[in-house]
């Protein structure tokens, strides 16, 4: 009796993760229909997602995260997370919601930890000879403005804020990788990021493979990868010409993606 070779879908996350909509940026209104379209095929034995992202936005990263482990729970089926250059940060909270993570030995991972940042202009428009006028309602509105010297209780709001997102972090790693986390919180949960190699040995990843490797030993040298890729529109029409604001936002989008990787080193 013939039989069908099994077929794996595979999702390929790669980008900043945020919640703007545009090409090359995760969220989870452009990750939701494919992880649905996923999950959608019976017959398939698990579902491979290919990440390769430096982080973003840490509410899109859980919302994502928590799609993935809902439809995993809600189909039957195992996850199966493959790194590629990075699963860092942001990235890194997504993963951790495969039922294994597997990573090239040189890939990125970690970096469990929050940042914010900005840039201090405090003289600069006096020196050009501009007055600013700003008028708020509410003592806080004008918290770290940039053009106004920092105030220690500014400070100490935003480092409480980044503290109380850390802990999300930190939780959700301990919830998902409970018992496979092979150091203490102090080595773990700094910021720092490891190679895949280290990664291994920490218990944030379980181990070194490959997307065809992998999947070959486990279902056979005759399995099918079917890539879930985004939609085109339909009847998607060619766009003449420029706005000077769109291509302004672009190169600014451009400049902040490069910045995030920039951070890892790629």
């Amino acid at each position: 009796m013939f039989r069908r070779p099994p077929v794996i879908p595979v999702i390929r996350l790669h980008g900043v993760i945020a919640a703007e909509q545009r090409p090359g940026r995760l969220n989870i209104e452009s990750v939701e229909p494919l992880l649905k379209r996923a999950f959608a095929i019976r017959s398939a034995p698990a579902v491979a997602v290919v990440i390769n992202s430096p982080g973003g936005s840490p509410v899109q990263s859980r919302l994502i995260s928590r799609r993935i482990r809902q439809l995993a729970d809600e189909k039957n089926k195992p996850v199966l997370i493959f790194v590629e250059d990075a699963a860092a940060s942001g990235g890194y909270f997504i993963a951790v919601a495969g039922d294994e993570i597997f990573v090239d030995p040189s890939s990125i991972v970690g970096s469990i930890g929050v940042i914010m940042a900005g840039f201090g202009f405090v003289g600069a428009l006096e020196k050009l000879g501009i007055e600013r006028r700003v008028h708020t309602a509410g003592r806080n509105k004008s918290t770290l403005d940039p053009f106004l010297p920092e105030k220690p209780e500014d400070i100490d709001r935003i480092k409480r804020f980044e503290l109380d997102v850390h802990q999300v972090f930190i939780d959700h790693v301990k919830e998902h990788r409970k018992g496979r986390l092979k150091a203490d919180d102090d080595n773990l949960f700094t910021g720092e990021w490891w190679t895949g190699l280290r990664g291994v040995e920490l218990g944030l990843v379980d181990a070194i493979g490959d997307l065809q490797t992998v999947l070959r030993e486990r279902y056979g040298p005759s399995v099918q990868l079917r890539t879930i890729a985004p939609k085109r529109p339909f009847l998607a029409l060619p766009r003449f010409g420029f706005s000077t604001a769109a291509l302004s936002n672009d190169i600014a989008s451009t400049l902040d993606d490069r910045a995030y990787w920039a951070r890892l080193g790629l």
